[in-house]
């Protein structure tokens, strides 16, 4: 009988848990629109509502603060415009700086036309340069602008943790607004809304262990919010028009509140991560020594392909991703190798390992076992380069 496969592309999409599952099959069982005034319309409200309270807790912000989208890519969309409500004013924003490691929907600059994006450097390790950030800031504000710096806090590919706190302070005093993408990192490491000192945040379920299409834009403390990008409804308080997924929305929520409970598997996830790294020769971690979250891993080998590597572990019954599952289909090398100036020789055969709530120590202990066998058999004598 051939052994179960082991799933380690978490940061693609983790697994539906059952909680989550059992409570989305509860809601779809019911009837139901959440904006209905009667008996079953407030019941689904009352499914929203609870879910708002725990997706805003799983990062310590308001409820009232939290704006359900359709996923991740959305609440980027949404996050990334450049007309914001700030306080009772409603202030345009000129230009949008992003790390050159983001999330493709970042990258595009949401609702900013291509001119008005401007890339930050990062340095060998996915690490924002702070440096270029306070140089293009300068600039912005010299031309009588203002700024939009969306830097997300753990990057999808290499787990880099970026110091937004500290990008967000560095924003502030050039008079620009902040958004973290936040979506590879909660339920990781430990992310708090006002520690971050951030303006906007976004999230997704299917990170989390919740379903796809549902995901959220949170909003900081000091009254600012973007202009909606779905108008024609009042749904949301005004801020994304349309019907609530109320079945993603509740999954969404019990997926959360799993995740806070899982922050206490950290140490146990860096030392599997750790170990993955110490036994993948001849392989290379892409990462560095960077601060990066404890259960992803970007390891690449001089000589093959990503694709070949990807293929390889996959017939042994390991699902790995090369690079970010946005991309797929594209063959070619991530723009986060890029971006960090990886030796092509690496950039090109970059792969992630990543894992999470479902995950073993067996499963560990299978993955570097077929990863000796796939090096023995595609990479014979293969070191690793100086």
């Amino acid at each position: 009988m051939a052994a179960p496969r082991i799933y380690l592309d978490y940061n693609a999409g983790a697994p539906l848990r059952p909680e989550a599952r059992a409570a989305m099959v509860d809601a779809l069982e019911a009837t139901g629109n959440a904006s209905s005034v009667h008996g079953e319309g407030r019941a689904a409200r009352s499914r929203v509502e609870t879910a708002r309270r725990r997706v805003a807790a799983l990062v310590n912000a308001d409820p009232a603060r939290v704006i359900f989208t359709s996923g991740g890519t959305e609440a980027n969309v949404t996050a990334l415009s450049p007309v914001m409500r700030v306080g009772a004013a409603t202030v345009s924003i000129d230009v949008v700086l992003v790390g050159a490691t983001e999330h493709p929907s970042v990258l595009a600059g949401g609702r900013f036309g291509a001119d008005k994006v401007r890339i930050v450097a990062v340095d060998g390790e996915g690490r924002l340069d702070l440096a270029d950030l306070k140089a293009q800031l300068g600039a912005v504000a010299a031309e009588g602008k203002r700024a939009l710096v969306s830097v997300m806090l753990a990057n999808n590919e290499t787990g880099t943790i970026q110091p937004v706190a500290e990008i967000a302070e560095i924003a502030r005093s050039f008079g620009a607004l902040v958004h973290t993408d936040a979506i590879q990192a909660a339920g990781r490491i430990p992310v708090d809304i006002a520690e971050l000192g951030v303006d906007l945040l976004t999230l997704s379920a299917h990170k989390l262990g919740g379903p796809q299409g549902a995901g959220a834009l949170v909003l900081g403390g000091d009254l600012v919010s973007p202009a909606p990008l779905l108008v024609g409804g009042g749904q949301e308080k005004y801020s994304r028009a349309g019907t609530q997924n109320v079945a993603a929305i509740t999954g969404f929520g019990v997926a959360a509140d799993c995740a806070r409970a899982d922050l206490d598997r950290q140490a146990e996830w860096a030392r599997w991560r750790d170990e993955i790294a110490t036994a993948a020769e001849p392989a290379m971690q892409l990462s560095g020594e960077a601060e990066r979250l404890p259960q992803t891993l970007s390891l690449g080998v001089n000589g093959l392909s990503a694709e070949t590597l990807v293929i390889a572990l996959d017939l042994e019954g390991v699902a790995v991703s090369a690079g970010s599952a946005c991309s797929s289909g594209k063959v070619g090398v991530s723009h986060v190798m890029k971006a960090m100036n990886v030796p092509d020789p690496y950039a090109k055969s970059a792969i992630r390992v990543s894992f999470g709530w479902e995950t073993t120590e067996t499963d560990i202990r299978r993955f570097t076992e077929v990863w000796g066998r796939v090096m023995r058999r595609l990479a014979p004598g293969v070191t690793r380069a100086a």
